[in-house]
């Protein structure tokens, strides 16, 4: 996987997760995430913290639930174009089920967002199972 776009997609705070709703229409919504890398995988994982949300049934986790792809792009805009760049992971969404990866997950989210240290959410974790990662850059790299 090209490095340079997961560094940059790793330290970025925010990206836009696309899910497909049953209708097969997108369904885009930010989500802040940490990124976990081993010899073998990289994942993206995701929680649904204690933020108010409209309702308990969140539509991407039914999405996912429906249909696991899944993508997420994070960017990077500045008003001199010459450092525009953005990052598209693309992969299969599941539900955390197992509690060794529900604690890997949370202490990478923990240690990149402190709303995450200060209190662990209780939510689901979402893990993106990474299989292709595209990219762009002004700069070239």
């Amino acid at each position: 996987m090209p490095e340079e776009a997961l560094r940059r997609a790793a330290d970025a705070r925010v990206g836009r997760i696309a899910t497909v709703r049953p209708d097969g229409t997108p369904h885009v919504v930010p989500v802040t995430f940490a990124i976990v890398r081993t010899t073998r995988r990289t994942r993206l994982f995701w929680v649904v913290d204690d933020k108010p949300k409209r309702s308990a049934r969140l539509a991407r986790l039914e999405n996912l639930a429906a249909n696991p792809a899944a993508e997420v792009v994070v960017d990077a805009y500045d008003d001199d174009w010459s450092r525009l760049w953005w990052v598209r992971l693309r992969g299969r969404g599941r539900i955390v089920d197992g509690a060794a990866e529900r604690r890997t997950a949370l202490d990478a989210l923990a240690a990149k967002y402190a709303a995450y240290r200060e209190r662990r959410p209780s939510g689901s974790v979402v893990a993106l199972d990474v299989d292709a990662v595209t990219s762009w850059s002004a700069a070239g790299d």
